[in-house]
């Protein structure tokens, strides 16, 4: 019993402050844009490969050659 009057209280605290925090970043607009951060992963720059490719290599590799 000793052990529910310690842990309902602290499951109340941390429950406000999940809360808290989820509305803070609701309001701060985490949400805003969903679909941005998947568009800029499919379409990424090709003007500035990764350090060790070319663009020559990624275009030969999907040629077939």
């Amino acid at each position: 019993m000793a052990d529910a009057l310690f842990l309902v209280p602290l499951a109340v605290v941390l429950s406000a402050a999940a809360l808290i925090a989820f509305l803070w970043s609701l309001a701060d607009g985490q949400y805003d844009d969903l679909a941005g951060a998947a568009e800029r992963v499919i379409h990424e720059d090709r003007e500035h490969p990764l350090p060790g490719r070319s663009l020559r290599n990624d275009i030969a590799c999907q040629d077939g050659g």
